[in-house]
C-alpha cells in the first residue's frame, strides 16, 4: 500500500452556544483556539477550531455552534467519543485539577492496559483523556492537545464492513478486542503511530437510534499528506464502490467526504496549507477569518455572529 492513512486529521462536532464551548475547551481543557471562522455552507454560524499551539493535524477538534440546537444522541452509524492522549503520569494532575474545581468526571478506568477518565463537555459530548506511554511525565498545565488525539470511537450495528474498509483500504492493523457494558470493542491502529492513530469500533447493543444535534460528532476526518495523495485516495474510494465528493477547498485544507459502510461520515483532509495561511502563528484564532466567497458580506456576518471572549486558561 503506497500511502496508508497515518491517522486522524480532525474531528468535527455540533455544540450549543459558542461562548460555553470556548469556555470549556480553552478555559478547562487548556486548548488553543487556533481558528475562528464560519461554517462555509452556513456563514451565519461560527466554525471553531481547537488544537495545539501550531494547529497540527491530529490535534484539531472543531465545532459548529448552534445556539438553538436541540440535544443529539449518539447511535449506530455515528462517532460517539473522542479521546486525547495524556503523557504517562499526567492523569493524576488532571483529576486533581478537576476535583479542586468541582468538575465532574468518570474514572479512573482501564481499557486495553491504558488508564483513562471521561468528562462531558457543556453539551454532553464525551471527552476521554487516556494515559499513554509517551513521555515520562505530564502536568495539567501542558494540556491534552500537546500530545494530540489518542483515538475516536465509532458505534456500529455491524462493525465488520467498516473493519474491512479501515484494514484493506486505509491500511490499519487490528489490535485487541474486549466486551464492554455497551458493546463489543475492537481496536485498529495505523502503523504510523502519529497523533490519532487509533480507531475503536464498538458493536452497539442498544435499541435507540442516533440523532445529530448538540453534543454529537458530525464527522471524522483522516489525514492525506498532500493534494496528490488525496486524489489517489479519491480514486481508491471510488474503486471500492463508494460515493465520494469532489475535492472541496476548505481554505486550511482540501477535503473529500464519503459515508463508510456503517454510515459514519468520513472526510479525508490534506495537511497543507494549514492554519497559518491567513494569520501569523502567534495570532492564530485572534480574528474572524472568512473564506473569499463570503468576504464581501463581512459586516453583515459580523453583526449576526455573537461576540466571543477568550477565557484565561485555568490550569
Amino acid at each position: 500500500m503506497a500511502h496508508p492513512i497515518p491517522g486522524l486529521h480532525h474531528v468535527t462536532a455540533i455544540s450549543g452556544p459558542p461562548q460555553e464551548n470556548v469556555d470549556f475547551y480553552v478555559g478547562v481543557l487548556n486548548q488553543r483556539l487556533v481558528k475562528k471562522t464560519v461554517n462555509f455552507d452556513a456563514p451565519d454560524t461560527y466554525h471553531l477550531y481547537y488544537g495545539n499551539e501550531t494547529g497540527a493535524p491530529g490535534t484539531i477538534l472543531t465545532f459548529f455552534p448552534f445556539t438553538d440546537a436541540g440535544p443529539g444522541r449518539a447511535g449506530p452509524g455515528m462517532a460517539s467519543a473522542v479521546a486525547y492522549a495524556v503523557p504517562r503520569g499526567g492523569l493524576n494532575d488532571w483529576m486533581t485539577c478537576f476535583a479542586d474545581s468541582g468538575r465532574d468526571f468518570e474514572g479512573l478506568r482501564q481499557r486495553f492496559d491504558e488508564q483513562f477518565i471521561t468528562l462531558l463537555d457543556p453539551d454532553g459530548l464525551p471527552i476521554e483523556l487516556i494515559e499513554t506511554g509517551r513521555g515520562d511525565s505530564g502536568t495539567a498545565t501542558d494540556g491534552p492537545t500537546d500530545d494530540g488525539f489518542h483515538s475516536v470511537t465509532l458505534l456500529l450495528a455491524d462493525p465488520e464492513p467498516t473493519a474491512r474498509l479501515i484494514t484493506d483500504l486505509f491500511g490499519y492493523e487490528q489490535g485487541r478486542e474486549a466486551s464492554e457494558p455497551d458493546g463489543f470493542r475492537q481496536r485498529f491502529f495505523s502503523a504510523s503511530h502519529a497523533n490519532g492513530a487509533i480507531i475503536d469500533l464498538v458493536r452497539f447493543k442498544g435499541q435507540s437510534i442516533g440523532r445529530q444535534g448538540r453534543g454529537t460528532i458530525h464527522h471524522v476526518a483522516f489525514r492525506a499528506e498532500s493534494d496528490e495523495i488525496q486524489l489517489e485516495w479519491r480514486e481508491r474510494i471510488m474503486d471500492a464502490g463508494l460515493q465520494v465528493t469532489p475535492v472541496i477547498d476548505r481554505q486550511y485544507f482540501n477535503s473529500i467526504y464519503f459515508h463508510e459502510p456503517g454510515g459514519v461520515l468520513f472526510e479525508i483532509a490534506t495537511d497543507p496549507p494549514g492554519f497559518a495561511v491567513d494569520e501569523k502563528q502567534a495570532e492564530l484564532g485572534s480574528h474572524i477569518k472568512l473564506p473569499p466567497q463570503h468576504e464581501d458580506r463581512r459586516s453583515q456576518i459580523e453583526r449576526i455572529l455573537p461576540p466571543i471572549k477568550l477565557p484565561n486558561r485555568q490550569i
